[in-house]
């Protein structure tokens, strides 16, 4: 009889990421990255304990393309957009491993690197305690939402064009919106909401660093 196959921990996402690009979040199951991977379902729990562990590791694989180290000096703003800018390319490889990784984020070791950059960028900026809490969620939860609606419900997409057809008398400002949405592209759309985001969490005296000191 043949040898079972050996298989690694990344030959296991790699597969489960093929699975996830190709199919969809939902057609992602054990059965099918086994059968990615040439193998039985019962074959792959030998390296796999369950799903959860199986999206841990996708979630790990996307982020540990994400380079971590700490932008040039600069502009606290401009270096945190900077790290928030790499996440953007890393998944856009793998949008739909998005939902996933709220989930799995505090078990990701890339994920806890990149986020471990951007608090030593805020707190060589001042921001601290609850504010840099805040500012760190704020910009997590930015980027997730940001890439996903990117991926999912482009400005370029077919929605656009459906808002921008609404009849004016009923959805004036939507339809206004909308047409000027066509002519924004991807990446402007993703850094003028980000500047917009980060201009709230100034270095102390602006409101959220004057948050943390009110009686």
């Amino acid at each position: 009889m043949p040898r079972p196959r050996s298989l690694t921990r990344p030959q296991i996402a790699a597969a489960a990421l093929a699975v996830l690009d190709r199919d969809g979040l939902a057609a992602l199951t054990m059965r099918a990255v086994a059968r990615e991977t040439g193998v039985s379902t019962m074959a792959l729990y030998r390296y796999v304990e369950d799903r959860d562990e199986l999206e841990e590791m996708m979630v790990d694989a996307v982020f540990a393309a994400v380079d971590t180290t700490p932008p040039p000096p600069g502009r606290w703003r401009d270096r945190v957009a900077d790290l928030a800018e790499r996440v953007r390319a890393a998944v856009a490889a793998h949008p739909a491993i998005l939902p996933l990784t709220v989930a799995h984020r505090h078990r990701s070791p890339g994920l806890l690197r990149w986020s471990e950059t951007v608090l030593e960028v805020l707190t060589g900026a001042g921001v601290t305690g609850a504010a840099r809490v805040v500012a760190l969620r704020s910009l997590t939860a930015y980027v997730i939402g940001a890439v996903q609606l990117e991926h999912l419900g482009p400005l370029a997409g077919p929605g656009t064009g459906a808002i921008a057809a609404l009849p004016a008398d009923a959805f004036p400002l939507m339809a206004a919106t909308a047409r000027d949405a066509a002519r924004i592209d991807a990446a402007a759309e993703f850094r003028r909401g980000l500047d917009l985001l980060l201009g709230g969490m100034d270095a102390p005296g602006t409101a959220l660093a004057a948050e943390e000191h009110r009686p």
